[in-house]
């Protein structure tokens, strides 16, 4: 099954009652919503501070309700218009009329006064200012988690192995704590790491495990929370 498939399948069970997997969706695709509501406020969106991401991640919920697979359009491109549309309305309720025709006018407003090269690069940048704010959320959204476990970005750092293989070898030794119910609660619940039970699961030595215990713990913190960029640092490992 593909990304894709997987992910109607998933619409599909909270349409059908699953409260369990509609909140997982809702979390998961928290960045996706306020990526869709800053495309058409044209300025970062803050999940903490700003009405439209509430009123953005309102219309999610209600495209998860809404979607029909049949009508062949896929989830989250229907969800995307769906968000816009919510948002444009609430806007328009906010502001003057002749905000709101700016608003909805923008994109032919650019295409007609700007070459399209000139509106390609215009919104490259703008895609490019977009993913380096959310990526700066997201890292600061990491560092109160490492906080909550006594940890700092410098401890990590310090504690980050040199050499390519280790570090690779702390990746495999993170995946598999995070594969593993038991273990894995060990960590997110008491913030260490349980080196006796994980020597036996692992080809690496209970010394080395020592060794990278905070690389490895912020490893799995990363693994199992909603970090969507952080975790483009973890592909490309074979695990």
């Amino acid at each position: 099954m593909n990304k894709e498939s997987a992910l109607e399948t998933q619409v599909t069970a909270a349409q059908f009652g699953d409260e369990e997997m509609r909140h997982e969706l809702i979390s998961k695709y928290q960045p996706f919503v306020a990526k869709c509501v800053s495309e058409v406020c044209k300025k970062y969106i803050s999940p903490s501070r700003d009405d439209e991401f509430s009123i953005g991640l309102i219309a999610f919920n209600d495209a998860i309700d809404s979607y029909v697979i049949d009508k062949g359009a896929a989830f989250l491109s229907f969800a995307k218009l769906v968000i816009k549309r919510r948002v444009i309305d609430y806007i328009r309720q906010q502001t003057s009329p002749i905000i709101m025709t700016s608003i909805n006018n923008l994109n032919d407003q650019e295409e007609k006064t700007e070459s399209p090269a000139e509106v390609q690069i215009s919104r490259e940048k703008f895609e490019v200012e977009t993913e380096a704010w959310y990526r700066r959320t997201e890292i600061e959204e990491f560092q109160q988690q490492l906080r909550h476990f006594r940890l700092s970005f410098k401890e990590l750092t310090e504690a980050a192995p040199r050499h390519r293989d280790a570090r690779e070898s702390a990746l495999k030794v993170a995946h598999i704590v995070f594969h593993n119910e038991e273990l894995r609660t060990k960590v997110l619940s008491k913030g260490r790491l349980p080196i006796k039970e994980l020597s036996d699961k692992v080809t690496v030595s209970k010394k080395t495990l020592e060794r990278n215990r905070k690389y490895i713990i912020s490893l799995v913190l990363i693994l199992s929370g909603d970090y969507v960029y952080l975790k483009d640092y973890l592909k490309g490992v074979d695990v």
